[in-house]
């Protein structure tokens, strides 16, 4: 077992997360407090040793090992040529706005949802289109597509729908069934779907809740698509900039590309390395890593559960991200109630549902503990 317990210093360090708000402690933006694998540490060392550093492109060994993974993870053959490499999956959303809408077209997706979403309609003048993810089942709840709503919101001038799968904020495993009837939605109303996969190896359980993802969709459905991937969250290296769509389509992939302009900044060569390590080697780490969130999620949700009954936390499937219902606590803002117990969590208003919060949990066990005694009184609970 990696020693995912081990705190490491983070404050002064540039970090958004750490440094953002010095006076709080902070389980808010996603990434985690963990060191990435030592082979990528390692990748990157053996890189800065070259000592040159200029432009960069994909060298072969990773295209190869993008290829590899695609095969093992997706079950996907997927050749060199429908690969776009990108700095990052948010700038991903923005050029997918700008290619396939115009000014007073529409982009449509369900919240909560991570807050990019609700705003990439902006840089294309575009419209936004919300529709509620709902909850279906017993005391444990699902949470599911809106599907009648989602008929009635769909306009003609509506050209792209973003998912997130595995779902961030809520942490849901969509089912081969929900993204296949996604797609068929697509394709009655002639969008194309978006397909952000950033979480898919953040899966807790996956053989109760295997990812299907966009590329798994039958030929005429797959066509439509274009799915967003990247080693960045499950390998703690978001700050190095590297992400990776796959285009099946030659039509769609030519828009994409074509709508970059001179907009995006070029990809560090580091990046490229750190990616195929991370692909390459990265395994036995991350399954160590989906060992160590589920006590972690576990813990969450116990104590959540078991202390604050009124708040709602869903079963976690993915991702190190809890989503907490706290708008049957009778706070004005459990914001602000956390902030004043020392707490930085995620306002669940940016996510499109305010009077919720996101509490990131990739972090250490003792120190995820003593935040959630702050939590819960702060959120009206009693002290243990």
């Amino acid at each position: 077992m990696h020693e995912f317990d081990e705190e490491i210093s983070r404050r002064d360090t540039g970090s958004l997360k750490w440094d953002r708000r010095k006076d709080l402690d902070p389980l808010w933006v996603a990434d985690m407090d963990f060191a990435s694998p030592t082979e990528v540490i390692f990748a990157l060392q053996d890189r800065v040793k070259h000592g040159v550093f200029g432009y960069a492109v994909p060298h072969q060994g990773l295209i190869n090992t993008l290829q590899s993974y695609l095969k093992e993870r997706m079950k996907v053959e997927v050749p060199e040529e429908q690969l776009v490499h990108l700095g990052g999956l948010v700038p991903a959303l923005s050029l997918a706005a700008r290619a396939f809408g115009e000014p007073g077209d529409a982009v449509m997706t369900c919240a909560p949802i991570y807050p990019p979403f609700l705003g990439i309609h902006k840089d294309a003048l575009m419209e936004s289109i919300s529709v509620d993810h709902i909850q279906t089942g017993g005391l444990i709840k699902t949470w599911t597509f809106d599907w009648d709503k989602m008929e009635a919101s769909v306009t003609p001038k509506t050209k792209i729908f973003v998912l997130s799968n595995p779902q961030n904020p809520l942490g849901r495993v969509f089912t081969a069934g929900e993204i296949t009837q996604l797609a068929e939605f697509c394709e009655k109303h002639d969008l194309i779907l978006l397909s952000d996969e950033i979480h898919c190896d953040l899966i807790l359980d996956e053989s109760s809740t295997p990812h299907f993802s966009a590329l798994n969709l039958p030929e005429p459905l797959r066509k439509r698509t274009i799915t967003l991937l990247a080693p960045s969250k499950t390998y703690n290296i978001a700050g190095l900039g590297y992400a990776f769509a796959v285009i099946p389509d030659d039509t769609l992939r030519r828009k994409f590309n074509a709508v970059k302009g001179h907009t995006l900044p070029e990809i560090n060569c580091l990046a490229y390395y750190a990616a195929e390590a991370a692909y390459r080697h990265g395994e036995e780490w991350r399954q160590d890593l989906l060992s160590y969130l589920n006590k972690n999620r576990d813990l969450l949700t116990k104590t959540i559960r078991t202390r604050l009954p009124k708040a709602q936390v869903p079963h976690i499937e993915a991702t190190y991200l809890a989503w907490i219902d706290c708008r049957e606590l009778g706070l004005e803002s459990p914001m602000k109630a956390a902030e004043e117990a020392g707490l930085f969590l995620s306002d669940g208003a940016f996510f499109g549902h305010p009077g919720c919060l996101r509490i990131n949990y990739g972090t250490q066990t003792a120190r995820l503990s003593a935040a959630l005694e702050k939590f819960v009184v702060a959120m009206g609970g009693e002290e243990k």
